[in-house]
């Protein structure tokens, strides 16, 4: 038996170290790394029954501590919960600082919860560049509810909903200019909206600010408005009621059969992320195809030919006979 067959034997069994392995394992970007994590995925079936839960956000709108909240309602619920926590990554070392752990105190002490903080690595749209992945090794592990935290600069984050059954855009109440600096796609792509920090101001204020969100809601998404509550982590007010809301998005999504649609069309857009990959991969791994690279750079760079077609060049060098 292989590394890779027994590392995934590991994994399925629960073994939470054989989890951490692998999830360094997928997330490394040395190259006979990258080979055995392949190996180690096609060992591994996507799950039927889980639920992945995108959280989205401005920086300081609490959505830790309402993970932390939600995680813990989760596992009442007898659910093994795991948490996707993306940190961003300095453009100067590579670094993150992961705190994403320390501020979720409780849930991460409990035994039937796994809290993963992953950096970014330059990758835009809220996401670190594995997640796909190690959202299948952790339900592969066992764990049926999947929190995916993002970075949340409240501009890109739309990537998230292409992982995710549901997509929960955390606001900060009292805090009117946060909504107009998000783009309009994050709002489209929120299944659920909740205020967080209520207990921060007045709570005829804060209910004041959903309705106004509502009415806004059924001109920009007539028909398909999502739920907006308020909560406040720190105080646990709420934090039940929103459970409740996810769940019963989930339901709905599963009996409709959107979530099935919506699981088909994640793994189509994972298979083209990988796919790209794999063709970047191949010019970097072929001496003849990268120094048609590097040749093609260069025109582009002097100017002899446009990035269009050098890209067209370059492919039909590598594909041939792929234009007519």
């Amino acid at each position: 038996m292989s590394g890779a067959a027994q590392l995934a034997q590991s994994l399925v069994a629960g073994d939470r170290r054989a989890l951490s392995k692998a999830i360094t394992l997928v997330e490394s970007s040395l190259e006979a790394d990258r080979q055995t994590a392949r190996e180690l995925l096609s060992h591994l079936t996507e799950p039927k029954a889980t639920f992945r839960i995108g959280v989205t956000g401005v920086p300081g709108a609490g959505k830790s501590t309402l993970i932390d909240g939600l995680g813990l309602a989760a596992v009442a619920a007898g659910k093994r919960v795991a948490v996707l926590a993306v940190d961003p990554s300095s453009r100067q070392s590579g670094g993150s600082v992961l705190g994403d752990k320390t501020r979720m105190t409780q849930l991460s002490s409990v035994p039937s919860a796994f809290v993963r903080p992953s950096p970014t690595r330059g990758v835009l749209g809220g996401t670190a560049a594995r997640t796909r992945e190690v959202i299948l090794l952790c339900e592969a592990a066992g764990y049926d509810v999947i929190f995916v935290e993002t970075v949340g600069v409240g501009q890109s984050e739309e990537r998230v909903a292409s992982m995710v059954d549901c997509v929960l855009l955390v606001l900060l109440a009292g805090a009117g200019d946060e909504l107009s600096s998000m783009k309009r796609g994050v709002l489209e792509a929120a299944d659920l909206i909740a205020f967080n920090k209520a207990d921060a101001g007045p709570a005829q204020a804060v209910q004041n600010e959903a309705a106004s969100l509502r009415a806004s809601l059924s001109i920009s998404r007539p028909g398909d408005m999502p739920p907006v509550l308020a909560a406040s982590a720190l105080e646990g007010a709420g934090v039940g009621e929103l459970w409740a809301a996810l769940l019963q998005q989930h339901a709905e999504a599963e009996q409709h059969g959107a979530l099935a649609r919506r699981r088909l069309a994640q793994r189509r857009s994972w298979f083209e992320s990988a796919l790209e990959e794999a063709l970047l991969a191949a010019f970097a791994n072929s001496p003849d195809l990268a120094l048609a690279k590097a040749a093609a750079e260069y025109a582009v760079d002097a100017g002899i030919v446009s990035p269009v077609e050098a890209a067209q060049r370059l492919a039909d060098q590598a594909i041939p006979g792929q234009r007519s």
